[in-house]
């Protein structure tokens, strides 16, 4: 590989490094596009582009957790899609899985014991 740079004073592992954290960076960016779905910032400042980030990969972790936990079988991308449309209304969420019908997984009982069982 060849890496163009005008600093000539870093030496060349140390260049490739930052390329490759660079594109760490860019895979995150693009994660969060597919996934949070942020069209716009309502901010421009540092902290309010920090602020609106964390608080959709927050609400989509919780989101996450809601449908391990419920056990629908309905892909993550479609029940978040669900959940932007009905954001403000004020429905309690077992009840709207209930309303529309969504799959649930059939599974067994854990075969593995767990940490917080008394």
């Amino acid at each position: 590989m060849v890496f163009l740079t005008n600093n000539f004073e870093l030496p060349s592992v140390t260049i490739a490094q930052l390329y490759k954290a660079r594109w760490q960076v860019e895979l995150f960016f693009k994660w969060v596009k597919q996934n949070l779905h942020i069209e716009s910032f309502f901010g421009q400042s540092e902290n309010a582009v920090k602020t609106q980030i964390w608080i959709a990969i927050a609400a989509y972790l919780l989101i996450a957790i809601y449908k391990k936990n419920a056990k629908i079988a309905s892909p993550l991308s479609e029940i978040l899609h669900f959940f932007s449309g009905v954001l403000f209304e004020q429905i309690p969420i077992p009840s709207l899985f209930q309303e529309l019908n969504y799959r649930t997984e059939n599974t067994e009982p854990a075969k593995q014991l767990s940490l917080l069982d008394s």
